[in-house]
């Protein structure tokens, strides 16, 4: 038999299913597409978008990332980490940094952090934005006490953050991923608090 007859007696076999194998398959792939982005954006990394100026200069309006799920899952959140938190009585996810951890008291005074009663640096603040601004930067903060499973959360900008001074401490469950790698603009590349 020739190879010309092989190839004859093969093309039946081939469309056998026709169009109907066709959308099967398609639609199988995208199946599996579907399952597969949300393996990783629920497990793995979020992608983000920064909306407002309530992180400014860490994070500017408009930057574009990933934010780490599973680092989230798997490691303690710290102090001064950046992370993504769910505000289910607006759905929707805002960024902030974490300034105080389960059990602590914190307040501000003349516009330093006081955890316990100590002064904690906050070396992540532009200074020369801070300084910059006509005004007071961060007012006085009377101690707020938090639960066992609540961090307190603020922008980095604060004249311009809805944070914890608005909705309170949030509880761990609300936090959903900590740090985030910024892709663009590209003057801001780069992890922030990863």
């Amino acid at each position: 038999m020739s190879e010309t007859e092989n190839l004859r007696e093969s093309e039946p076999q081939q469309k056998k299913g026709g169009a109907g194998k066709v959308i099967r398959d398609f639609l199988l792939d995208v199946l599996i597409c579907f399952a597969a982005v949300e393996l990783l954006v629920n497990f793995v990394v979020r992608p983000v978008v920064v909306r407002g100026s309530s992180m400014y200069p860490t994070l500017e309006d408009g930057s574009y990332g990933f934010t780490n799920v599973m680092g989230r899952r798997l490691d303690d959140l710290e102090r001064f980490d950046i992370v993504i938190i769910y505000l289910e009585e607006k759905d929707e996810y805002i960024v902030k940094r974490i300034v105080g951890l389960p059990g602590e008291t914190i307040s501000y005074k003349d516009g330093v952090l006081y955890v316990d009663g100590q002064a904690v640096a906050e070396t992540f603040l532009d200074t020369a934005y801070v300084h910059s601004y006509e005004g007071t930067f961060m007012p006085d903060m009377e101690p707020v006490t938090l639960g066992e499973d609540e961090y307190f959360c603020l922008g980095d900008n604060r004249p311009h953050s809805s944070d914890s001074r608005i909705y309170g401490a949030f509880s761990s469950d609300r936090i959903i991923a900590k740090g985030i790698f910024i892709f663009y603009p590209f003057s801001q590349w780069g992890v922030r608090s990863w």
